[in-house]
Formats: structure tokens, C-alpha cells, sequence
């Protein structure tokens, strides 16, 4: 009897303390998916945008380093030639 009675008491505080949490997943339905697949959506959206600006900005800083470049390259070609020519 108190093995049945120790069982008993076992298997109601398992269910009244797991019971709260699946209630809640019992109650869902389809309704409440919407928000959060927008959501989701939103963020891929977001993300998108930020590569896209990441890009472009990339793009643009890469093209100013390449031409800041060729101009100190052209400069010091300009000083070797001016030391290499003969002067009067």
C-alpha cells in the first residue's frame, strides 16, 4: 500500500510539474506562426540590405586605395625620372 501510495504521489508531481510547460504548445495554432514567420522574414530582409551595403561600401574603399596607389606610384616614378634625367 505504500508503494502504490508512494507511485501515486510520484506520478502527480511529474505531471503537475511538466504539465505548464506543455500547455502552452498544446494551445498553439497556426495563427500564431504569422508574426514570427514574418519575423524570420524580416531578419532575411534586414540582412540582405546589410550585405548589400557592406558590399558597396567595400567596392568604394577598395577603388579610392587603388587610385590613392597609382597616384604615389606615378609620383615616385616622377622622382626616380627627375634624379635619372640630365640637367643643364
Amino acid at each position: 500500500m505504500k508503494i502504490g501510495l508512494q507511485l501515486l504521489k510520484g506520478i502527480a508531481l511529474v505531471t503537475l510539474t511538466c504539465a505548464p510547460m506543455a500547455l502552452p504548445a498544446l494551445g498553439q495554432n497556426q495563427d500564431d506562426n504569422k508574426p514570427v514567420k514574418q519575423d524570420v522574414k524580416d531578419a532575411g530582409h534586414s540582412t540582405k540590405e546589410a550585405a548589400k551595403k557592406t558590399g558597396h561600401e567595400v567596392k568604394k574603399g577598395t577603388k579610392k586605395v587603388v587610385h590613392k596607389s597609382a597616384q604615389k606610384t606615378d609620383e615616385g616614378a616622377q622622382k626616380v625620372q627627375d634624379k635619372t634625367t640630365d640637367k643643364p
